[in-house]
């Protein structure tokens, strides 16, 4: 494992900007910004599920499971509860 140290970078006293101003700032290769807030691009699959609403299957798909997970953690709660009620009766 090779561990690089960090150098602290000599103060700048013309005003630009460190080296990871423009990462931050969301620019990309040092360009500036423009004023205007550009829409976010999307991806080939993105386009395919919203063009074709297959991602309406897919949040559907989720909410199933979503549900399923909700309905057994509920029923070995209940299984449980009874487990006990019987324990504590015979005890």
């Amino acid at each position: 494992m090779t561990i690089h140290v960090l150098r602290p970078q000599q103060a700048d006293t013309s005003g630009s900007s460190t080296p990871y101003d423009s990462v931050w700032a969301g620019e990309e290769n040092g360009a500036r910004a423009s004023t205007q807030q550009q829409p976010p691009q999307q991806g080939a699959l993105e386009r395919t599920m919203l063009s074709q609403d297959k991602i309406y299957v897919v949040l559907a798909v989720v909410l199933l499971i979503w549900l399923g997970v909700a309905a057994l953690i509920f029923r070995t709660d209940r299984r449980l509860t009874a487990l006990e009620r019987r324990l504590d009766d015979t005890s």
